[in-house]
């Protein structure tokens, strides 16, 4: 019985895997395809969903491994360590990306980001100065820093875990015979 929880640690393990190759591939085809999708919305609503959806299908197949028998904490357990190594992956192919590979990258898409959110105020009617101000203040922030994105995957993985206890909930089970 010792043996389940590290079968199915090896499996979050292998999906978290799965999850960075997903994302990393993500983040390479739209450097290399078309770097403006960066910028775009959508993008994260996709990569929320592939996230979400590969941490409940590690969760389910690990159910499978014990028998559909899961408690609480073995269901988190395995969302957790699949989206951890999985956002982790895909946040050291962005440090790559555009911190060693082309820094450049980063700072066009820096600009980018400046020009859709001053348009985007200026479609809301949001006064001149307020827009300058808003301008200024992001300007001085460098979205793709090593340490910036380190902050956005503590912060993404703290999110991602609020959802996993909800996940956690849903695939709990009780052992219907607890003397075994």
């Amino acid at each position: 019985m010792e043996t389940q929880p590290i079968s199915i640690k090896k499996s979050a393990v292998n999906y978290g895997l799965i999850l960075g190759a997903v994302l990393a591939l993500m983040t390479t085809l739209m450097y290399v395809l078309n770097p403006d999708l960066f910028t775009k919305w959508w993008v994260g609503i996709i990569s929320f969903i592939i996230i979400i959806a590969l941490g409940i299908v590690s969760v389910a197949k690990a159910k499978g491994i014990l028998d559909g028998i899961m408690s609480f904490k073995e269901a988190f357990t395995v969302y957790f360590i699949t989206v951890a190594l999985g956002l982790f992956i895909s946040t050291v192919v962005g440090i790559l990306i555009f911190n060693i590979i082309d820094p450049e990258m980063a700072a066009f898409l820096q600009e980018k980001t400046l020009e859709m959110t001053a348009e985007f105020l200026q479609k809301l009617g949001t006064p001149r100065a307020e827009i300058d101000k808003q301008m200024a203040k992001m300007a001085e922030q460098d979205n793709f820093a090593i340490g910036t994105q380190l902050k956005n995957y503590i912060f993404s993985l703290a999110f991602m875990s609020v959802i996993g206890l909800l996940v956690a909930l849903i695939f709990k089970t009780k052992n219907p015979n607890p003397l075994n």
